[in-house]
């Protein structure tokens, strides 16, 4: 699992004030889950779920050799059979999210980027029986699955607080959006990201600003 754009994007994006207990939803290599664990206090536990054996072993070789080892578990199971004795404040997934595309042959990858495994709907609904009265769920999605998300979320009572627009460059389309979920409703608040300015692909000034913390050379 390599580390993307869109794992760094929420896991640099995502509010992590008091929060004691969170859950990662399929963390891949457990890039969002080390990040949240560098920017939460030490008391701060986050369970970590990733169903592709040899992606959990890589999370939890990443995990072992950080500083957060002692607050990051990693578990190698579906979400849907993922049983916990506690509620969490916070939740956040980079789920699978290409629906009806073509599927890729390695199997890996397919798991990883197709709903297949982790549709939509059994995210949400597994998602708001884990959270507690006061959580919140945070996702990435691309600007159409996320439409569609944000509907079928609030079956389930999560309504949208925070969002984030994110562009590769101002001249293209939105490629993705990043959601803030909670059970209280409100009007939203909504910013913009562009990733890349310039003609020479560099990274843009609020690129940097947002992930500089979690890259040794930017």
């Amino acid at each position: 699992m390599k580390v993307g754009t869109d794992a760094v994007l929420l896991g640099a994006w995502v509010k992590v004030e008091k929060t004691t207990r969170i859950l990662d939803i399929g963390t891949g290599s457990g890039i969002i889950a080390l990040m949240i664990a560098q920017r939460t206090a030490t008391n701060t536990l986050i369970d970590a779920l990733e169903p592709d054996k040899d992606a959990s072993e890589q999370a939890q070789s990443n995990v072992l050799h950080s500083p957060w080892k002692n607050r990051i578990t990693v578990h190698q199971t579906e979400l849907q059979q993922f049983q916990s004795s506690h509620k969490y404040d916070l939740i956040v997934s980079n789920p699978p999210y290409f629906v009806n595309s073509y599927l890729p042959s390695d199997e890996n990858r397919k798991r990883a980027r197709h709903n297949d495994t982790l549709s939509q709907g059994e995210l949400i609904e597994r998602s708001s029986s884990l959270l507690n009265s006061h959580g919140r769920m945070a996702v990435i999605l691309p600007y159409a699955e996320g439409e569609i998300f944000v509907q079928r979320a609030l079956s389930h009572h999560l309504f949208c607080n925070r969002k984030l627009a994110v562009f590769t460059r101002r001249e293209k389309r939105q490629e993705r959006w990043i959601f803030e979920f909670s059970f209280s409703k409100g009007i939203p608040s909504e910013d913009t990201l562009f990733i890349h300015e310039g003609t020479d692909n560099q990274w843009s000034t609020s690129y940097k600003n947002l992930t500089k913390d979690f890259y040794l050379y930017l």
